[in-house]
C-alpha cells in the first residue's frame, strides 16, 4: 500500500507509534461518518481517508490545522473538513458515526510545560486525564447509537479509569491493542455504544 507523504511542523506532532497503533486499527466502514480530534499531522485521518469519505478533523493547534491541510493536499485527499477548535467546540450539535483522539496522555508537571503549541499534544495534566475527562464528559452527545469511539491514551493515565468510565456511560469498552514501552503502555480502547 503507497505510503503517505507527511510534512512536518516543529510546533505539530509528529507521528510516533501512537499514532500509528491507532491508525492500523481503524474501525470504519464505508459510508460512515468519522470525527478525529486533536487531528496534528493528520495522518490518522488519511488511513480513515481510504476507508470512508466523511471525515471532519479538528485541532486546537492552529499549526495543526495548517500542517493537516497542507498533507492532505501532498496526497490528494480533498474529502476531510478540518475545523479549528478545541474538542467538541466546532462540532456542537453534530454527530458522528466513529471517533478517533489519540489524547495528549502524559502526565504533566507545572515544570513539564511548554510555552507552545506543541504542548497541547502531550500535556494530560497532574494525572494525563486532564483532556481525556474533558473527552469523555462530552463524546456520548456526538456518537451515534451503534457508533465506536476509539482512543489512545497510557497505562500512565489510568486504562482501567477510562474503562469504567465507558462502562457508567452504557457503552461496551475493551483494550483491542496495546504496545509496551520502557515505563509505559500505549494502549488503544475501543467502546461501542449500543
Amino acid at each position: 500500500m503507497k505510503e503517505f507523504i507527511i510534512n512536518t511542523d516543529d510546533n505539530v506532532y509528529i507521528p510516533a507509534e501512537d499514532s500509528y497503533l491507532l491508525a492500523d486499527n481503524l474501525e470504519i466502514k464505508e459510508g460512515q461518518s468519522v470525527l478525529e480530534i486533536g487531528t496534528g499531522s493528520g495522518i490518522v485521518a488519511m488511513y480513515a481517508s481510504r476507508l470512508t469519505d466523511k471525515i471532519t478533523v479538528t485541532d486546537i493547534n492552529f499549526d495543526a490545522c495548517e500542517l493537516a491541510r497542507k498533507n492532505f493536499k501532498a496526497n490528494n485527499i480533498e474529502n476531510i473538513e478540518i475545523l479549528f477548535g478545541n474538542l467538541f467546540e466546532v462540532v456542537k450539535n453534530r454527530k458522528f458515526d466513529v471517533i478517533l483522539f489519540n489524547t495528549p496522555y502524559l502526565p504533566t508537571e507545572d515544570d513539564d510545560v511548554i510555552d507552545d503549541n506543541i504542548n497541547y499534544a502531550f500535556d494530560g495534566g497532574l494525572n494525563g486525564r486532564k483532556v481525556i475527562d474533558l473527552f469523555l464528559n462530552e463524546v456520548g452527545n456526538h456518537l451515534n447509537d451503534g457508533g465506536i469511539v476509539q482512543i489512545i491514551q497510557s497505562s500512565l493515565s489510568g486504562n482501567e479509569e477510562t474503562l469504567k468510565k465507558f462502562d457508567e456511560m452504557g457503552f461496551i469498552a475493551e483494550i483491542k491493542a496495546s504496545e509496551h514501552f520502557f515505563f509505559e503502555d500505549i494502549t488503544l480502547i475501543n467502546a461501542y455504544k449500543i
